[in-house]
């Protein structure tokens, strides 16, 4: 019986981190299976999420494909980027983070109030994350997604028949995507990397 996480290109656990640097390849095919996350909550209103999240994948793949020996790390293709004016893959990253937080924290919410329902646990998350970088004409275009989660019963049957298998597997996966969306954001502080952008 596989689950969802049995089925993904790469979980967050598998993804290196060597000395604090994360390794670019495999963060980015983490990433992109949590994207398909988005797809089990069945709403065309978490398109825009998924839309956003892919086109920042895209920005740091691109980096990485164009320069492979500058880019093997996240650290090092914001290193490699913060003295040119275009931070196209940098800016990627901080709002493909961003979109990962906040799928963290809904997540963590979700585990950790097992009496709530994901329309309560994904609208506080998106409060707690998201809301603060979001215009006034954005938001409601989350907001609407947020209402349309699945009732949670049904988002858990469709990670998978076997639910203790799901519970561990997914607290495995979001402990590791917690501490990597911490060690990046606490980088990006560190140089101050993300401003203006």
């Amino acid at each position: 019986m596989s689950t969802f996480f049995d089925n993904m290109k790469k979980s967050f656990k598998d993804v290196p981190v060597t000395e604090g640097k994360i390794s670019t390849s495999e963060f980015l095919e983490a990433s992109e299976s949590l994207v398909k996350l988005f797809d089990l909550l069945g709403s065309s209103a978490f398109s825009v999420v998924q839309s956003d999240m892919t086109g920042n994948i895209e920005k740091i793949r691109a980096k990485l494909l164009s320069a492979p020996d500058k880019a093997s790390t996240l650290q090092d293709l914001v290193l490699s980027e913060a003295g040119e004016k275009k931070k196209t893959a940098t800016q990627g990253l901080l709002w493909l983070s961003r979109g990962l937080q906040f799928t963290a924290v809904a997540m963590r919410e979700t585990v950790d109030r097992p009496d709530a329902e994901l329309t309560k646990t994904f609208t506080d998350a998106y409060g707690k994350t998201l809301t603060k970088y979001h215009s006034m004409m954005i938001r409601p275009i989350f907001k609407l997604a947020m209402k349309a989660c699945p009732y949670r019963k049904d988002f858990f049957e469709k990670l998978g028949a076997d639910q203790e298998k799901v519970s561990e597997q997914l607290k495995e996966w979001l402990e590791a995507l917690e501490s990597i969306v911490q060690i990046i954001f606490e980088f990006f502080e560190s140089g101050n990397y993300g401003k203006g952008l």
